[in-house]
């Protein structure tokens, strides 16, 4: 079989290298993600013909809150890339709102959860995607300290961010990341404050000027001026969907 298959586990945050036997690096090269970089999310997906300038955010696990006990939920379905894909592996939170409610138990064995993603097969970064209501935010400044503390010191992390986390909203100021990327997508017709994050990094507040996200369904105009971007798909990833992923490079 040519390429690398990636398989997530039945059990949290652990990917299987296939053939069977294969020798793992579980820390490729920290600090050298490419600009491109495609989310894969929940769906089987084969990009094994990427070149060697882009990578894949993948949903490793989702975190899902509810009656104050979260649940792990891992990644079920095939991800096949190739073996020189510098890979982030993501983890989705959903809390309903109830996070705020978390106490400090909890918010440890979150970031455990999380951290341990570092450890999956050639993983180069890790990346928090949590749309977390003012209410709480408090908690999840608190979980980026504890998954920080776990990581190895060159692992990059990384979080998505709402737009208006980086336009006038400073709660992240100060927080132990590398790179905040503001979604610059399923925002609805109310993007026009945001269009110059859109355009220029210089309009976004400080700790979301490295990198921007963007779907290739959305009217909102993207230019990447240097920054990385990370680009969604709601469909199947296929050769044209990456071809236009990298139209946004241009």
């Amino acid at each position: 079989m040519r390429g690398t298959l990636l398989l997530v586990a039945l059990s949290v945050s652990w990917l299987s290298l296939s053939p069977a036997g294969a020798s793992v690096n579980s820390g490729a090269a920290p600090g050298t993600l490419p600009r491109l970089m495609l989310w894969a999310w929940e769906r089987p997906t084969d990009l094994r013909a990427l070149d060697q300038g882009v990578g894949v955010a993948f949903l490793a696990q989702t975190l899902i809150l509810r009656n104050d006990a979260v649940r792990a939920e891992p990644r079920r379905n095939p991800l096949r890339v190739s073996a020189h894909t510098p890979l982030v592996a993501v983890t989705r939170i959903e809390s309903g709102g109830g996070a705020a409610a978390l106490q400090a138990p909890q918010v440890a064995a979150m970031g455990a959860a999380i951290a341990r993603t570092a450890a999956l097969p050639r993983v180069a970064g890790v990346q928090i995607d949590f749309d977390a209501a003012a209410s709480e935010h408090e908690v999840y400044r608190a979980l980026i300290h504890a998954v920080r503390r776990q990581l190895p010191d060159a692992m990059p992390l990384s979080v998505t961010a709402l737009a208006s986390w980086c336009a006038g909203d400073r709660w992240m100021h100060g927080l132990p990341i590398d790179e905040a990327v503001p979604m610059l997508f399923q925002i609805g017709p109310e993007h026009t404050p945001f269009a110059g994050i859109a355009a220029s990094p210089v309009a976004a507040a400080p700790e979301c000027r490295g990198a921007l996200g963007t779907s290739l369904d959305e009217p909102l105009r993207v230019r990447a001026a240097g920054r990385r971007v990370y680009v969604f798909n709601a469909a199947a990833w296929t050769p044209a969907s990456v071809s236009r992923a990298r139209a946004v490079l241009e």
